[in-house]
C-alpha cells in the first residue's frame, strides 16, 4: 500500500504572485455573468434595471462570497491533510448556463407574464424577483440531495446526455446571444474576442504575463472610450460610430443603487408565496441544477488530475449551500464550481485568488458599486470571456464524451436551435403591426408552434434524445426505449414540448382541443418509437446478437 503523504511544519503558501492572474480571470468572469444577468433582463424582456441592481444582484453576489470563502477554508484543509504547499483553491463563482437558462426561460417569461396578468412593472418585477428566489432554493435543496449519490448519479444518465444538454445551451445560446451583442460595437468587441481566443484557447500569453480577460478589458475598453472621445469632439466619421448600447444607465441611476436595502425584504420570507408559480419552471430549473452537479463533478476530478484531490461531496456540498443561501439572500443565479481549476494552477495560484474574488463580488453586491461597474465597463469589451465560457463546456463535452457518442452530442443541440429562434419570434410578436401580419399567414403560425413546442422544455429534451441516441449506438435498445418511454410521459404533461405560450406544464384533460391534438400525437410518435425499440431489442436479444448481449461494453 502506498504511504499517507508526510505532513510538515511548513505552513501553507496560500498567497503566490499567480494570484493576481488568477484573480482577475475569476473575477471578470464573474462580473461578466452580474452584466449578462442585468444587461439580459433589461434587453430582452425591458425589466426594470434600477429593481435589478437593488433586489437581485446583492443576493446573487452574496452566493459568490460565501462559496469562494468556503473554497479557501477548503484549500487549507487540504494543505494541511496533505502536508502540500502548493495546493489552489476551486474556483467558484455564478453558473453561466444557469445564467442564460434562468433569464430567457424563467425570470423574463414570469415577468412578460405577470405584466400580461395586469400588474404594474414594480409589481411584477416583485413577482418575477420571488418566482427567482424559489428557482434557485429550489435548485439548491435539489443539490444537497445530489451531493450525497453525486457518483452514482453519473450512472443513471449517459454523459453524451448529460453534456449534450449542457453543450445545447453552451454552444448555440451563451456563445452566440454574447456574439451577437458585441457586434453592435464590432471594432471594440472583435478585439476583446481576438484577445480573448489567442490568450485563453490558442494559450499565446500576452507581454508581462497579462490575463487574457483583463488584457482585453484594458485594450477593448480603452478603444472603445477612445473612440467615444472621438466621436464626442466630431472628429470620428460617421461610418466609424458604433451602435447606442441599449442598456446603459444613468449615473444617477447608478448612485441610486448604492448601499442597497430593498433586499433585504427577503427576510420576509413572502417570496414562499411565489412557491406555486415556479413549479412550471421545474423542467428548466431541475435540468440546469443537475448539469452544476455533473460540472462540479468533473471539476473535480480535473483539480485531482492537476494535483489538487477534494473530496467530491464535500465540493457539491458547498456548491449547493452557496446555492441556498444566496436564494435565501434574494439572489436569482445559481453558483457552481468552476472549470477553470488546473488553469489557475499552472498561473501559480494558490488561495487568496478566492478570498479576493469573494470580498470584491459580494462587497460589489452588497454594498451596491456594482452598478457602477455596469455603467462603465462596455458589455463588448467582457461577453468574450462568455464566448470562451461557451466554446470551452461544447469542446470539454466531446473530450468527456466516447467519440461514438458525438452524433448523440451534436443531436442535443438541435431542440436548443428552437429556443434561440423563438427568443426572435417572440420579439417580433411583441411588435402589434408585426403580430398582426402573422395573424393572416396561417402557414407561418403553424410553423410559430411547432417551434413553440421543440422549444418549450428544451434542456430535457436535448437530454433525452442525446441519451437515448447513446443508448442505441451502444446497441442498448431497451434503455433507448425507455428513454422515450420518459419523454412520452414528460410530453403528456408539458414537463417538454408544451403547447402553452407559457411553456407551463398542465393537466392533459385540461388543455384545450386544439392543444390536446398536439400532445396526443407527439406522446404517440414518443410510445411508438419505444415499442418499436423495445421489440427490435428483443429480436436482437433472441437471436443472440453478440452487440445486444455485450451493450455496455464501451468503446471508444
Amino acid at each position: 500500500m502506498p504511504e499517507p503523504p508526510v505532513k510538515t511544519a511548513t505552513p501553507y503558501l496560500w498567497a503566490a504572485p499567480g494570484d493576481v492572474n488568477a484573480f482577475f480571470g475569476l473575477m471578470l468572469d464573474n462580473v461578466a455573468g452580474l452584466l449578462l444577468t442585468v444587461g439580459l433582463l433589461h434587453v430582452v424582456f425591458e425589466f426594470p434595471t434600477s429593481f435589478a441592481l437593488r433586489y437581485m444582484i446583492p443576493g446573487t453576489a452574496i452566493g459568490v462570497l460565501v462559496g469562494d470563502l468556503l473554497f479557501f477554508w477548503l484549500a487549507f484543509k487540504l494543505a494541511a491533510r496533505t502536508g502540500r504547499q502548493t495546493v489552489t483553491a476551486m474556483p467558484l463563482g455564478l453558473d453561466t448556463p444557469s445564467t442564460f437558462g434562468m433569464v430567457l426561460f424563467v425570470l423574463g417569461p414570469a415577468f412578460i407574464a405577470a405584466k400580461k396578468a395586469g400588474l404594474d412593472e414594480q409589481a411584477a418585477a416583485l413577482k418575477t424577483w420571488h418566482i427567482g428566489i424559489c428557482a434557485i432554493f429550489i435548485s439548491g435543496i435539489f443539490k444537497f440531495f445530489c451531493a450525497i449519490g453525486s457518483n452514482q448519479l453519473r450512472k443513471l444518465i449517459p454523459r453524451a446526455g448529460l453534456l449534450g444538454s449542457l453543450t445545447a445551451v453552451a454552444l448555440v445560446l451563451i456563445s452566440f446571444l454574447p456574439l451577437i451583442e458585441i457586434l453592435h460595437a464590432p471594432m471594440v468587441g472583435l478585439v476583446a474576442l481576438a484577445i480573448i481566443l489567442v490568450t485563453l484557447i490558442a494559450r499565446i500569453p500576452l507581454p508581462f504575463r497579462t490575463p487574457g480577460a483583463l488584457g482585453a478589458l484594458l485594450v477593448a475598453g480603452t478603444l472603445y472610450y477612445v473612440l467615444q472621445g472621438l466621436e464626442s469632439s466630431q472628429l470620428l466619421p460617421e461610418m466609424f460610430r458604433p451602435e447606442k448600447l441599449a442598456d446603459t444607465i444613468t449615473h444617477e441611476t447608478a448612485v441610486s443603487a448604492l448601499l442597497p436595502t430593498e433586499w433585504l425584504t427577503v427576510f420576509r420570507f413572502e417570496w414562499l408565496g411565489a412557491m406555486p408559480d415556479t413549479v412550471q419552471y421545474l423542467p428548466i430549473i431541475i435540468p440546469f441544477a443537475l448539469g452544476t452537479v455533473v460540472g462540479g463533478i468533473d471539476c473535480t476530478e480535473s483539480a485531482a488530475a492537476a494535483g489538487d484531490e477534494y473530496d467530491t461531496a464535500t465540493v457539491i456540498g458547498i456548491e449547493a449551500g452557496a446555492t441556498l443561501l444566496a436564494s435565501v439572500c434574494g439572489g436569482v443565479i445559481q453558483t457552481t464550481p468552476y472549470i477553470g481549476h488546473p488553469a489557475y494552477k499552472a498561473m501559480g495560484g494558490r488561495a487568496a485568488y478566492t478570498l479576493a474574488t469573494a470580498i470584491f463580488i459580494g462587497t460589489a453586491g452588497v454594498l451596491g458599486y456594482f452598478a457602477f461597474l455596469y455603467q462603465w465597463i462596455p458589455k463588448p469589451t467582457v461577453f468574450p470571456i462568455l464566448i470562451f465560457i461557451g466554446l470551452e463546456i461544447t469542446a470539454q463535452s466531446f473530450y468527456a464524451t466516447p467519440k461514438k457518442h458525438y452524433t448523440a452530442v451534436a443531436l442535443a443541440c438541435i431542440p436548443a436551435l428552437a429556443a434561440l429562434a423563438m427568443i426572435y419570434v417572440n420579439k417580433l410578436l411583441g411588435d402589434p403591426d408585426m403580430a398582426a401580419v402573422l395573424a393572416q399567414k396561417p402557414y407561418l403560425l403553424a410553423e410559430q408552434g411547432t417551434l413553440r413546442m421543440l422549444s418549450n422544455g428544451f434542456i430535457v429534451t436535448s437530454l433525452l434524445w442525446s441519451s437515448a441516441l447513446a443508448a442505441a449506438i451502444d446497441r442498448q435498445l431497451f434503455r433507448s426505449g425507455a428513454f422515450f418511454a420518459i419523454a412520452a410521459l414528460c410530453t403528456l404533461f408539458g414537463v417538454i414540448h408544451s403547447p402553452l405560450v407559457s411553456g407551463a406544464m398542465y393537466w392533459p384533460w385540461d388543455l384545450a382541443a386544439e392543444h390536446l391534438k398536439q400532445v396526443a400525437q407527439y406522446t404517440a410518435g414518443y410510445t411508438l418509437i419505444a415499442i418499436l425499440l423495445v421489440a427490435w431489442g428483443g429480436h436482437l436479444w433472441y437471436h443472440g446478437d453478440p452487440g445486444a448481449m455485450h451493450a455496455a461494453e464501451e468503446v471508444h
